[in-house]
Parts: structure tokens; sequence; C-alpha cells
């Protein structure tokens, strides 16, 4: 059976679970027994969020003490002011698109939705989702029955349950490809939801597919559970399977995923993540949420281990006709052109040759070519959603997919109708050309929206994007081809571990005030399903980020050899190199004409309350509290050194000499006297400021806590390469928060 292109979304949504009306009549029914308080809002959050319902902070647009300010130039979200709380302000609604995959009314039913119940404008995430701000919770239900009507569920879009299945957009046209794999990402998806087995898990979970190992376009290698085409001989025939990747994932410490098994074919797919997931579901924290994704309980247990469990649990499976019968159906999926392919004649305007250069790459069809449609952070209008269902019915037998760059792809289009494709995207405001380019920056929310920002990771994409194009025409192609993701906070929602230039935000204090500051991450590899990730070499202020982009891409371009990649670029040459190249742009302003450093980007007000304080003898007043703490951030430094020499041992130890040199600066602020034995230090840290919860705070301060102690209980003992990694990545976040606690309690007490 055939299914007619476009429509494959529809066959996977098609054919819903039972009930799936009544399950939107319960979540109704929750919301009105929580306001009327008889259900208690810890169980009441996890029910919202398995339905894609999200919260949203609401400080951008008004101090926090009230006073208002002028109108943010950037963000532009159209900002509903008022309490920050579920009821009265409006949050966040996630909607699930496996595999990415649309047709025209689908994204003329998400326009309807944008402009009735959000701000009119539509977000892709980096999992290939879609995201709409400032919905109000009591309007989910009416917009949950108007998705399902189009054939999308918001089911699973959060919460302790298997997320999005993502895969490559360019699955089945990829010249690169094994096979095409979309088939079996409807499969699973479909079996999934909703699905017993995955109902009890501590954490979320995340499958992946790709159809080759050396492309990004799924990043099948950062998964919970990633699977990557390949074949094999049997009996003189070419036999499809899957090399089985889990226990991968960024978050604030990135792991990379361990191979299961080099070959699973196509009928144990399903069965094999319905183990895996049990496994999860029985042995997976539950208690410690810092501890509970699969890639823990993995590094525990060791894949050995790991893989003897979830095999011996495919054993005790009882047999599932769905197994076979959901791949057979989706094998029968297919896809076809609206027209014939003809041959490009590429001749044209100045602006459609530089898109073409950018934004087209060629099928495995002759004739044919997938087109990206790139959205500046990710956004889409609901005028432009339109437009573009207009086009892809023009064009295509409406085959469009979202992508993990947060931009869209028009695939089977004619070479000979992209002169009038483009014209057709430019007319929307749709034909930006620089798709997977350094101008295509991706970021996560941030402080926009996101509870956990720490510094704004769109304002500052939208200004490297500006500036970034105004270069471009001067750019080596070496640096045209770099990768920019940005995170607001160490969650890694940017994915900004595998990217050439990562960002992500933290705090600094200044002269006891806030000043916004990124992270700078370098050594991260996009290509080969994101097979490397980088290491925070930096805390720079937000504000010198555009700069420490040019100075870095600059050197880079000059004295890079033999045509080597950033990855290898930046470890040949080491990260102490790194430092003292962006050692300025490190140090804080000096005096009031730096105070623009105190404002994040697209914020007009100042980070935080109160005015630059100066000291006297032409000095800052510095506490002992930052020089403390300035000594534990260079240990760190040494830490990543010896980790970059290959002294794994010394490298752990150092790194955990850092947490210690951390929790005793905090703790000599309460205890002068602080001991310098380890164990003292741990437990007056503990006693201080873990059981009073005073280190606790919105950027998981708590969580980040325990890594001191793990790193405390594991002291002496050996390391291998990947868990000082681990270590490493661990002492950097609980510094981090160390300095957040830092610079809470300097603002406190300066009001």
């Amino acid at each position: 059976m055939k299914v007619s292109n476009g429509l494959w979304k529809e066959q996977l949504a098609g054919k819903m679970p039972e009930g799936l009306a009544r399950e939107i009549d319960i979540f109704e029914a929750e919301i009105n027994l929580r306001k009327l308080g008889k259900l208690e809002e810890r169980v009441f959050a996890e029910k919202r969020l398995r339905r894609g319902v999200y919260g949203q902070r609401y400080d951008n647009g008004q101090r926090h003490d009230g006073a208002k300010v002028q109108e943010m130039p950037y963000p532009r979200r159209n900002l509903t002011k008022g309490p920050n709380t579920l009821w009265d302000a409006p949050g966040m609604q996630r909607i699930k698109i496996p595999g990415g995959g649309l047709n025209a009314s689908q994204l003329e039913t998400l326009a309807e939705l944008a402009e009735e119940y959000s701000d009119g404008i539509a977000h892709i995430t980096t999992r290939q989702d879609v995201q709409l701000h400032y919905v109000h919770i009591e309007d989910t239900p009416a917009l949950m029955r108007r998705l399902a009507a189009a054939h999308i569920t918001t089911r699973e879009a959060c919460g302790n349950s298997v997320r999005n299945v993502t895969t490559c957009p360019y699955a089945g046209v990829c010249p690169d490809e094994v096979f095409d794999v979309t088939p079996y990402c409807m499969a699973l998806s479909k079996f999934l939801l909703g699905h017993p087995d995955t109902q009890n898990f501590g954490r979320k979970f995340k499958p992946a597919f790709s159809g080759c190992s050396q492309h990004a376009c799924a990043l099948a290698n950062m998964h919970d559970l990633g699977l990557i085409a390949v074949t094999r001989t049997e009996d003189g025939k070419e036999a499809r399977g899957f090399a089985t990747f889990v226990g991968g994932g960024l978050g604030a410490v990135p792991y990379q995923a361990k191979l299961l098994e080099p070959f699973v074919p196509p009928e144990e797919v399903l069965p094999l993540s319905q183990a895996i997931a049990r496994v999860y579901a029985r042995l997976g924290e539950k208690k410690n949420r810092s501890r509970a994704r699969i890639k823990f309980l993995i590094h525990d247990l060791g894949i050995e281990k790991f893989r003897e469990l979830v095999l011996e649990e495919r054993k005790q499976l009882e047999f599932d006709p769905r197994w076979k019968e959901y791949v057979a159906d989706a094998e029968s999926y297919h896809e076809e052109p609206l027209k014939p392919g003809r041959k490009l004649d590429r001749s044209g305007s100045e602006a459609f040759r530089r898109w073409l250069e950018t934004n087209v790459r060629q099928q495995r069809q002759e004739g044919y070519a997938v087109a990206t449609v790139t959205l500046p952070l990710g956004d889409i209008t609901a005028s432009q959603l339109r437009s573009l269902a207009d086009v892809v019915r023009r064009f295509t037998k409406e085959t469009v997919r979202t992508t993990v760059e947060q931009n869209f792809v028009i695939r089977w289009v004619s070479e000979d109708d992209l002169p009038e494709l483009y014209e057709a995207l430019e007319a929307a405001g749709l034909g930006a050309p620089g798709a997977g380019t350094i101008v295509d920056v991706v970021a996560c929310p941030g402080t926009d929206t996101c509870k956990l920002g720490i510094s704004s990771s769109r304002g500052l994409a939208a200004e490297l994007r500006k500036q970034l194009i105004e270069k471009s025409y001067q750019m080596e192609e070496a640096v045209k081809n770099l990768h920019i993701k940005i995170s607001g906070c160490f969650n890694s929602c940017g994915q900004h571990h595998v990217a050439d230039l990562g960002f992500y935000g933290v705090s600094r204090k200044i002269g006891g005030y806030s000043l916004p500051h990124f992270q700078v991450v370098l050594g991260g590899e996009w290509a080969n399903n994101a097979d490397h990730y980088g290491l925070a070499v930096a805390a720079v202020p937000s504000r010198n980020i555009p700069e420490v982009v040019t100075r870095l891409t600059g050197f880079y371009a000059a004295n890079r050899k033999n045509g080597e990649p950033f990855r290898e670029f930046f470890r040949r040459i080491g990260k102490a190199e790194v430092k003292k190249l962006l050692e300025d742009l490190a140090r804080p302003p000096a005096d009031e004409a730096g105070r623009a450093a105190f404002k994040d980007w697209g914020d007009p007000r100042d980070y935080t309350l109160g005015d630059m304080g100066v000291g006297e003898c032409a000095g800052e007043v510095i506490s002992s509290t930052d020089f403390d703490l300035a000594a534990a951030e260079r240990q760190l430094f040494e830490a990543q050194i010896a980790w970059e020499d290959g002294e794994v041992e010394g490298a752990a130890k150092t790194a955990y000499q850092s947490m210690l040199s951390a929790a005793k600066a905090l703790v000599v602020t309460e205890c002068p006297e602080a001991p310098d034995d380890p164990d003292q230090i741990v437990r007056e840290f503990r006693s201080r400021f873990y059981d009073s919860q005073k280190f606790f705070d919105p950027y998981a301060g708590g969580k980040f806590a325990q890594y001191l102690f793990s790193a405390h209980q594991k002291a002496g003992a050996s390391y291998t390469v990947d868990s000082a990694r681990y270590l490493i990545d661990e002492a950097r976040l609980f510094i981090d928060a160390s300095h957040n606690y830092s610079t809470r309690t300097a603002a406190m007490t300066a009001r």
C-alpha cells in the first residue's frame, strides 16, 4: 500500500491509541481539580508535563521590583504582564512532531493555534518539535483537541516519558544514507506512545534515528537511544539493520552513547527498545533526579552488564504482534514527487545564487533537490506558516519536515522549480540564505521564557547573526561552515557541547552585583552524529562574546594547517593558548564606560538592581570569596590542561581539589576558621549549605552539590579518560553554582 506523499505523519497518527479524546477530557478534569485544590501540585505537574504543558518565566519587560521599563526591542515576544503563576500567566505548549514530518493542513492548523492561543509565533526546537508560548493552561484542552483533529498529539512531549522520536530530515533522499530510516521512526513513535512499559521512568528518554554515521542530521550518538542504519550480507543478500547506541545525552554533563549492539534487524527494533525501557524503568534512579537519566545507569552498571540485562529482558518479553505489524505498516510508506525532475538552469539573481549555494542540496533522485527554509532563532509567524503550506502544495506533495537546526526542509522539489520556489519563499520573508553555515545560529529560548535561563541566549544569537551576516562575504570558506550553538544555562538545550563554538549562560559577581556571562565551549564536533563534546575554556561577559567569535575565527583562519577542522585545530594549540587569546575579554569592565556590560543582549535593563560599585584606591573591593572562587577556577583550568595532556589521574585529582576550594570559599563566609581537611570541608558545606537548602536555587545548586559529595566519596579512586572528563564537567558546574550562590547573597545584601 502506498501512502500519499506528505501524509506519512497522518499514517503515524491516524491510528492514535483509542481513548485519546478521553485522555484530553481527563486532563481537563485534572485542571479543574487542581484549581479546586483537590489535586496535589507535584502530581499535577507531572500530568501536565506529560501533556506538553510547561510554565514559563515572566520577568521580561518589567523589573523584579515591579517597576516598568521601556518595551524591549528584543526578544520579540508580546508579553502578558501578570504574576508568575500557573493560572494567572500563560505558559508554553510543546507539540510532538515525530521525525519532524508535517503536511500543509497541519502547518495551517499550527498557524491558527499560534494566532488564537499564542502570540502568533511558532518555535521549532532542536528536537524537531513545535512550541507555542504564552498559552493559558485553561486553553490547552481545546488546543489539544484541535491538534488531535489534525492528527498531531502533545502526549508525552514533556515529563518523565519517551520524548519525540527524531530522525534525519533528509532520510529517503540523502545521497549518503544507507537506507531510509523514516519508516522505523514512524513505527517506534507509534509503539512507544503511551506504552505501559514507558510510564515509570525517573526522567525523560529521547530516541533518534540516523540514516548514516558521518553526518549530524539526527545526532544519534548523543541520545538515550540512537539507531544508525547499517547493512550486512546474509545468505548472499543485503540485510538492513541498526547499530544501536544507548546512554548518550548532553544536559549539564554530556555523556557519549555506548554501542549496545552492532546490528539489530528491523523486526527487533521495537522489542529491543521495549526491553531497554523496562530495564531503565526498573533500575533507573527515581529519587535523585540529577542521576535519573539512563546514561547514569549505564555508567554505573557498565555497558556489558547493561547489555546482559537488556538481552535477558528481551528473552522474557511476551510476543507482541505489533512488533511486526507496525514495522510492516511503516515499511509501506512511500514518497513521490509532484512534478517530473528536471535539471536547473543556474542563472538568476545574485540573491538567488547565494540562497542556492547554502540552502539547496541535491537529492539522490536525479533532478530533485531539498530546499531549506532558514528560520532565524527557530521562529516562524502564523502568516509564514500559511505561506509555507501554500508553497509545499504548489511545488511538492506536501513533503516538508522540521530539522534539529530549527529550520524546515522542503523535499522533492524539481530543480527547475527552484527559482520560483525561492521567489515564493522570499515573498513570505522565508528566503534567507545561510542555512547550515556560521550565520545559522542555534539558540534555546533562554531568559525569554525559560525559568532556568541565566543569560539571554536568543538575544546573543540575534546579535551574532546580525554581525556575522555583515561579515560573511569576506569570510574564508572554513569559517563560513562553522556551527555556533547557544544555551541560556548549563542544560544544553541549545546543544552547545557539539558546536564548533558553543556558549552557555552563567553569571559572575562584579563589585557585589551580577554580570551576564557565557562559558565558551570549544572542541565539540557536529559531524559524525555529534561524535565529540567540547569543554568550557573561559567565562566571558555576555557583551564580549561577539568579539570572542571574531577573535577565535580569525585566529583559526590565520593559523590552521592543512585544512584541519576547527576541533582538531584547537586541540592542537591547546586550552592554555585559548585562555591567553581570550584573557582580556574575560576581564570585567574597569570603569563606568563599561556599564553596558551590565545589560544582557536584547534587554534594556541592568542585569541586576543597583549601580556599579567602584572602590577607593583606584581599585575595586574584592571579597575573599571572590579570590577563593578564582583559585578554584585556576585549579579547574589546570585539570583541563592535564586531561588534554593525557594525565588522567592528575586531572581528576585537580578537578576534585577545585571543588573543595569552591566549597571552602563558601564555608569561610559563615565559618572564618574553616578547616583545611577535606572531610571537614565537605561536612561543613553539607551542614551549612546543603541540608539548610541555602545552596538550592532555580539553577540546580542542590543538584550540583551532589557532584561534590560524589567526588569526595570517590577521592583516591582510579579514573578513566571518560570518568575524568565527567568529573571536570561536574566541577565546572559546581563552581558555577558557587558563583551563582555568591552572586545571590551579595544582591540580597545590597538590597
